[in-house]
């Protein structure tokens, strides 16, 4: 009798475990629209620019938030791993605040650049442990064949979030850039909230033992690059879609000087991207179809599309950019899902946060290689003339990166 009661007890904790992980997947849906209303995604290259800086510093700016990134990508991940998904998002959301407080009252080029530093932290620490904790949650509940169709969820909601904060950023920012990021730090300490009433989840296949914390690092650092030099295709995913997605963030951040430069003030660009979020959420929405009907073409496919976006902005006509942008966005949006699915169900629970981590650092790479260049060309050839080469070297890139794996 004893002995039941003491397995009955046992079932119950485990059930209370479970819910409160299920539970995870809510508070995360709350916690991503709350950070994703920051509005100053969506003005932060006009912002800089009316602060005196030209397109060549703001892309160093940019620069220096991707080099701290690579810098503190890996680390965060290890750190997520071995303290606890939970306290690195916390840790995370309190870096955004103090970003953007940096941001409001800087007008220096250094001073904006402690304040990407900081804000690549606070992404940093965020960036593998929210995504490992709602799958390792998903897996302990025996949920994660669903894990796509949460990943979906999470992007329309960031879609709409964006959408959201992209209108009321830029009617802000029309009237004050000092209200528009006043409203951006009361919002990153609001997301804070959902992540304190998190559960932290079991990672079922890491085990440290009595070893000492610099041991476990040590380990867990040989165990991910043993992962990726033997599972090739995990590092090749990565390093495909970390260069597709960086390429589209070029083109999407650079939209609003290309649309300033074509006589649309804040409220009209805000505008504009706002139909371009709504488009996003429709390709997040979707995106599991797309995998189901293409597979893993659809990495092909969406590629070549935002490629072929970044050339229409060649013809300097506002509803055929409008157009390409959106459509660009759409592929953007149903591709995220699609490699986050494709690389959990290569990666072990016990380096998820560390190698997502990794997965982020090459995004950072790509980025320090494009962004920072394309503003230096800018200022010499013109933003046009630029888009458009970045928009022929993806469209070969593609091309020869799917023949190549095709062999």
């Amino acid at each position: 009798m004893a002995g039941y009661t003491k397995n009955q007890k046992k079932y119950q904790t485990e059930n209370k475990l479970t819910d409160r992980l299920r539970k995870n997947i809510v508070l995360d849906y709350i916690t991503t629209f709350v950070t994703n209303l920051n509005m100053q995604s969506s003005i932060w290259v006009l912002y800089l620019a009316y602060c005196g800086l030209n397109l060549a510093q703001i892309g160093l700016v940019e620069g220096i938030y991707h080099a701290t990134s690579i810098v503190f990508e890996i680390p965060s991940g290890a750190v997520a791993d071995l303290i606890g998904r939970k306290k690195s998002m916390i840790l995370s959301k309190i870096c955004i605040a103090v970003s953007c407080v940096i941001m409001l009252f800087s007008r220096s080029f250094w001073l904006f650049a402690l304040g990407f530093a900081i804000q690549s932290l606070g992404n940093n620490l965020n960036s593998g442990s929210e995504e490992a904790l709602v799958f390792d949650s998903m897996k302990y509940a025996g949920q994660e064949g669903q894990y796509m169709r949460v990943c979906g969820r999470l992007n329309m909601i960031v879609e709409l979030s964006q959408g959201i904060a992209t209108v009321a950023g830029g009617i802000l920012a029309e009237f004050s850039y000092f209200w528009c990021y006043s409203a951006c730090v009361v919002i990153a300490a609001l997301a804070l909230v959902p992540v304190l009433w998190m559960t932290e989840a079991p990672c079922t296949d890491a085990k440290s033992g009595s070893k000492s914390v610099r041991e476990v690092v040590s380990v867990h650092f040989e165990t991910c690059f043993e992962i990726l030099r033997s599972e090739r295709r995990i590092l090749n995913i990565i390093v495909y879609y970390s260069t597709v997605f960086a390429a589209q963030t070029v083109l999407f951040f650079y939209s609003q000087q290309y649309f300033y430069e074509l006589g649309y003030n804040k409220v009209g660009i805000s505008l504009i991207m706002l139909v371009v979020g709504g488009v996003s959420c429709a390709g997040a929405v979707t995106s599991e179809r797309f995998f189901a009907r293409f597979g893993t073409e659809i990495g092909g496919i969406g590629a070549l599309v935002i490629a072929a976006s970044f050339l229409a902005y060649g013809f300097h006509n506002t509803i055929v950019s409008v157009a390409a942008l959106a459509a660009a966005n759409f592929f953007n949006s149903v591709l995220y899902p699609v490699q986050s699915e494709q690389l959990n169900c290569l990666i072990p629970s016990g380096q998820r946060a560390t190698l997502i981590s990794v997965n982020s650092m090459f995004f950072s790479i790509a980025m320090i290689l494009v962004f920072p260049l394309a503003g230096a060309l800018a200022d010499v050839c013109g933003l046009t003339t630029v888009l458009v080469g970045i928009g022929v070297g993806l469209a070969v890139f593609t091309a020869a990166w799917n023949k190549e794996v095709e062999k």
